[in-house]
């Protein structure tokens, strides 16, 4: 894939990190959202992320890298110099 492709993964995770933060605030009254990485995967499906890609991808295939790849993210050392998105956005480059 291309540096194109990473960053229009990472504009439409930092787009479903907007959505999630209005989701968590108005329908979970502000508690912490523990199963975020299916709320992202669907918003992420929804959104295109497949024509990204460039094929089929599933709600289910995504959640489970979305969570691997952040928990990944938060464990680095030394800490990523990208953006979480960016960083989630190359692992899904990587797994597809």
């Amino acid at each position: 894939m291309t540096s194109d492709t990473v960053a229009a993964i990472a504009a439409l995770l930092t787009r479903a990190e907007s959505a999630h933060a209005a989701y968590e605030a108005t329908e979970l009254n502000g508690v912490y959202d523990e199963a975020w990485p299916a709320w992202y995967a669907d918003y992420a499906v929804r959104s295109g992320i497949g024509d990204v890609l460039g094929r089929s991808v599933t709600p289910d295939w995504l959640a489970t890298i979305l969570a691997s790849a952040f928990d990944a993210f938060q464990t680095a050392e030394p800490r990523p110099g990208a953006s979480w998105a960016t960083f989630v956005a190359l692992r899904i480059d990587a797994e597809s």
